[in-house]
């Protein structure tokens, strides 16, 4: 994914809460800023972007923007190591190019509220208990089977097509900056423009109607998640664009912040973001990554650091046991992907921290927990060296490598020994071009 330069913005915001244990309604809705006025007061203090001569690293959140520039200069060297992984990066890139964009406004009908740019998705596990008829057309009432993906979900709601977004902009932007190839900076911009920022298209930043049930709930604050696990790589995409992109100008850049505040705000500020901020699972640990990186994105640097400082002994003293494991996690039926899951979090988390200048895997809870011996748990089985003995309802040995990765380059020397065994995922290892981990296994399977 692309670019360099620098998003030098600040946006001023009002002090916000940073966890709270407030429990809200099941229909919670908070009032965005006004995104055009925002995006207006930005423009002025948005810098021209520049061309593909900045010598600037780009401002990711994630990534560590000045080690894409390093592996950058190395493929411009011709470095062979990296060869391969490019080639899997672009064919997925340009696997892209046919496709979308997407709008939240295309779905069969309008979210609860009515509002056509109000995302909807549907809860995953719940399915029907009675046939369909024409006084009961959802067979009502919804029950829920842990683990089990109702297809129905797929159909007549955003889900997919933001996922569609997230990861479209992502392999494109990062294709761009590797390669130069104009044509995939163009494409991830027109995703972008069309999803967020274009008046006729464009979703309005808030989740009111995450993960609803028919005939339940109009929304639920842990549809939070459904953004919480994968927009901070469309930041990242952002941060590249801004450093150069053809086909992103300088009110796209200014829009997307003001887009990034007003969400941001509503995460902070909503009765349903603020119960996802007191969840004690993977929940709350994807809603501070996402919280900590918007904060960055956004110019608020102590709302960044105050989160991932909490995150010690909110999350990880509870959430990870003396030995390693994740007990909440390894009782779900789908135990490995929720353990690598949650660490996809920590550890995206622990690299926003790096920003910030908190070192999350250094943090030891009192009983010894720590995010190396969250990963240290999984390695017998991610190296296939023993089997995974807990509930699996598909087990995809591949879905660790990435945590495994990231614990390697953390410094931790086990973590290193294990990562010439293990298992590439679908399409290949990305690590040396994009080190961050992405959740490899899909819930979908």
């Amino acid at each position: 994914m692309s670019a360099r330069s620098r998003l030098a913005l600040t946006i001023a915001a009002a002090t916000v809460t940073l966890v709270s244990l407030v429990t809200p309604s099941a229909s919670a809705r908070t009032a965005s800023p006004s995104v055009s006025a925002l995006a207006r007061a930005a423009s002025a203090r948005v810098p021209a972007v520049s061309g593909r001569t900045a010598s600037g690293p780009p401002e990711t959140v994630v990534l560590d923007g000045a080690r894409l520039r390093r592996t950058r200069a190395r493929l411009e060297k011709g470095d062979r190591g990296l060869a391969r992984a490019l080639r899997e990066l672009t064919a997925r890139a340009d696997n892209w190019l046919d496709q979308g964009p997407w709008t939240v406004v295309d779905k069969p009908k309008p979210a609860p509220g009515g509002d056509v740019h109000d995302y909807l998705s549907q809860a995953p596990y719940w399915w029907p208990s009675q046939p369909a008829t024409a006084d009961n057309p959802w067979g009502c009432p919804y029950v829920q089977r842990d683990g089990q993906r109702n297809p129905e979900v797929d159909t007549g709601t955003d889900r997919q097509d933001a996922e569609k977004v997230f990861d479209s902009t992502y392999d494109l932007a990062l294709a761009w900056y590797y390669t130069g190839e104009k044509r995939y900076a163009v494409k991830a911009a027109q995703v972008l423009r069309t999803w967020f920022l274009d008046p006729a298209t464009r979703m309005n930043p808030n989740l009111d109607h995450g993960q609803f049930i028919p005939c339940r709930y109009d929304g639920r604050a842990i549809g939070i998640i459904d953004f919480s696990q994968s927009y901070t790589s469309v930041l990242d995409a952002i941060a590249l664009l801004d450093t150069g992109a053809p086909g992103w100008s300088r009110r796209d850049r200014a829009a997307m912040l003001a887009w990034n505040t007003g969400y941001r705000d509503w995460l902070t500020d909503s009765a349903f973001g603020k119960e996802e901020g007191a969840a004690r699972n993977n929940h709350g640990t994807f809603y501070d990554m996402q919280l900590a990186a918007l904060a960055c994105a956004t110019g608020d640097k102590d709302l960044a650091r105050r989160t991932v400082l909490a995150a010690g002994a909110l999350r990880v003293d509870p959430q990870i046991a003396a030995d390693g494991g994740q007990p909440q996690e390894l009782a779900r039926t789908r135990s490995w992907h929720y353990s690598t899951f949650d660490l996809v979090a920590y550890t995206r988390l622990a690299a926003i921290g790096r920003k910030v200048g908190v070192d999350l895997w250094a943090y030891r809870g009192p009983d010894g927990q720590s995010l190396f011996k969250a990963v240290g748990y999984l390695l017998p089985a991610a190296t296939g060296a023993e089997p995974w003995n807990h509930p699996e309802l598909e087990f995809h040995r591949f879905a660790a490598s990435d945590v495994v990765h990231a614990a390697a380059d953390a410094g931790d020397r086990a973590a290193r020994a294990a990562v010439p065994r293990l298992e590439a995922p679908p399409g290949g290892d990305l690590w040396e071009l994009r080190p961050a981990a992405e959740q490899l296994d899909s819930i979908a399977g």
